[in-house]
C-alpha cells in the first residue's frame, strides 16, 4: 500500500493536489465572505464562483492522471497489478480509506456549493448587466431607474424549468463569443421574438382582470424662452379593464381583457408595421382589418402574434427617454434642474444633442457648455446663483448618463416605446383610421377612445 501511495509523489499529481487545495480554500473563504456581504464587485463573482470551481476540478483530474503516468513509468518492461490489494484489517489501509472517504465528501461539498453559487450568480442582475461591460450598459442603467428595478432579469428573460434554463445558457454561449470577438450589434436588438409571454411574466404580479377605471396624468412641458414657460396638460386616461366573468370590457385594457382575442401580423422585426388585425369578441364575433394597400404576400412574410401586455408595454424595465426635450422637461418638473434659471431648458437640450465620442467627454462638454453660457450671457446669475448653475449641470449630466451611450450607438429614441403615440407610432400602428374591414369599418383614431384632455 505504501508503494501505491507513493505513486502520487510525482509533479503532475502534486500540482493537482496544490491546485485543488488552494482553489478549495480560496473558494470557501470567498463563499463565506460573499455570504456575509463582504464584497460587491461583480468581477469577483466571475473569478471565485466560475473560475475557481473549474480549477478545483482540474486539480482533481490531475491526481489520477499523475498516478497513471507514474505507474506506467515504474511498470515499464515488467508486469504490474492494475489495482492495489485492499485489506481493511490493515490499520494503515483503514486509515487511508477513512481519509480518502473524508476528502471525497469534502470535495462533493465544495463542488456542490460551487455549482449552486455559480448558477445563482449567473442569474443575478449584476452578472447580466455589469459583466459584459458596455454591451448591456444601456439596459442595466435603464433597469436600475425603472419601476421593475427590484425584479431580476431572469424572471422575465428566462423560462422556468430546466429546459428554459438550458436554452438561456446555450443562447448565452453565442453572446459570450460575440462579446469576445467584438461582433455584437450596436445597438443591441430588442429580442421580441424570444420574450416569454405575458402570462409567464407580467401576470405573475399584475392581475389582468382588475378594473383600473380612469387614471389622471399630468404632462409638463417647457418652452425655449428665457422664463422656461411651463405648460401643463392633464390627461384622463381610460385604462379600464374588466373580466369575462363580469362581462365588462372597457378602456385601453379592453385589448387585454381575457374575453377578447386580438391577433395581428407584423412584417418588421420591431413590430412597427402591422398590415393585418383580427379581433374576436366574447360572443365569438370575428372582424378582420386590413391596412390600406396591404397585399396577401405581406401576410405570408410576416409574423402572426396574439396581442398581450408586451405589445404596448414593450419597455417596462428598460425605458429610455424618447427625446432630449422630453427628458429635460421631466427633470425640470422633478426639480433636478432649476426652472428659474434663464434659458436653462434650451441650453440643456442643446448640450445633450451635441455628439460625443464617449461618456466622459460628453459630461465634460455639458458642464463646460452650461457654465460658459451663464458666465458669458448671464454673468450676474452665474456669480449669485452658482449653486443653481451647478445643479443644472448635474441634472443635465444625469439625463445623459441615463439616455445616451455612444459606445453602443444608443441615444434618445433608439428604442421606441409603444405606450402612447407622440414619439413613436405606438397606438397608431393599428389605430390609424386606415385599417378597414371588407364592410367598411375602421380601427378608429378618435383621441377620446383612450383619453380626454382636461
Amino acid at each position: 500500500m505504501r508503494r501505491d501511495v507513493r505513486l502520487i509523489r510525482n509533479p503532475v499529481s502534486v500540482a493537482g493536489m496544490v491546485l485543488t487545495t488552494i482553489s478549495a480554500v480560496l473558494f470557501l473563504v470567498v463563499f463565506f465572505a460573499d455570504l456575509f456581504g463582504f464584497h460587491t464587485n461583480p468581477y469577483i463573482g466571475i473569478v471565485f464562483f466560475l473560475l475557481l470551481p473549474g480549477l478545483f476540478l482540474v486539480g482533481l483530474v490531475l491526481l489520477p492522471v499523475g498516478t497513471w503516468i507514474e505507474r506506467r513509468r515504474r511498470a515499464a518492461g515488467r508486469p504490474s497489478e492494475l489495482w492495489p490489494r485492499i485489506d481493511l484489517n490493515d490499520p494503515s489501509q483503514r486509515r487511508t480509506a477513512v481519509l480518502i472517504f473524508a476528502l471525497t465528501m469534502a470535495n462533493i461539498v465544495v463542488v456542490s456549493l460551487a455549482a449552486y453559487r455559480g448558477v445563482e450568480y449567473m442569474d443575478s442582475v449584476e452578472f447580466c448587466g455589469q459583466v459584459c461591460h458596455s454591451v448591456m450598459k444601456p439596459e442595466f442603467v435603464a433597469h436600475q431607474d425603472a419601476p421593475h428595478a427590484h425584479v431580476a432579469c431572469v424572471q422575465c428573460h428566462t423560462s422556468p424549468g430546466a429546459t428554459g434554463y438550458a436554452r438561456s445558457k446555450v443562447s448565452g454561449i453565442g453572446q459570450v463569443f460575440a462579446v469576445a470577438s467584438d461582433t455584437f450589434p450596436r445597438p443591441i436588438r430588442a429580442p421580441v421574438e424570444s420574450l416569454r409571454p405575458a402570462s409567464d411574466t407580467c401576470e405573475r404580479c399584475h392581475w389582468p382582470e382588475r378594473l383600473h377605471g380612469d387614471k389622471v396624468k399630468r404632462v409638463y412641458e417647457y418652452a425655449d424662452d428665457e422664463q422656461n414657460s411651463e405648460t401643463v396638460t392633464t390627461l384622463r386616461l381610460h385604462v379600464g379593464g374588466g373580466s369575462a366573468r363580469l362581462g365588462v370590457a372597457t378602456g385601453i385594457h379592453w385589448h387585454m381583457n381575457v374575453a377578447n382575442e386580438v391577433d395581428y401580423i407584423a412584417t418588421d422585426d420591431e413590430r412597427q408595421v402591422i398590415p393585418y388585425v383580427r379581433v374576436k369578441d366574447r360572443f365569438g364575433n370575428v372582424r378582420e382589418y386590413f391596412a390600406e394597400g396591404a397585399a396577401p404576400d405581406q401576410f405570408a412574410a410576416g409574423v402572426r402574434r396574439r396581442m398581450d401586455c408586451m405589445d404596448c408595454h414593450n419597455r417596462p424595465s428598460h425605458s429610455t427617454a424618447p427625446s432630449a426635450e422630453r427628458a429635460v422637461d421631466a427633470v425640470i418638473a422633478r426639480g433636478d434642474i432649476p426652472k428659474t434659471l434663464p434659458f436653462v431648458r434650451r441650453e440643456a437640450v442643446k448640450a445633450l444633442k451635441a455628439p460625443h465620442a464617449n461618456e466622459g467627454a460628453a459630461l465634460e462638454a455639458i458642464a463646460r457648455a452650461l457654465r460658459e453660457f451663464y458666465r458669458g450671457d448671464y454673468q450676474k446669475v452665474f456669480e449669485t446663483r452658482r449653486q443653481d448653475v451647478e445643479q443644472a449641470v448635474t441634472g443635465t449630466q444625469g439625463v445623459y448618463r441615463r439616455s445616451v451611450f455612444p459606445e453602443m450607438n444608443v441615444g434618445f429614441g433608439t428604442y421606441p416605446n409603444h405606450i402612447g403615440h407622440v414619439n413613436a407610432p405606438g397606438c397608431f400602428r393599428c389605430h390609424d383610421d386606415s385599417h378597414t374591414t371588407t364592410d367598411g369599418k375602421t380601427i378608429s383614431q378618435d383621441c377620446e377612445t383612450c383619453h380626454t384632455i382636461e
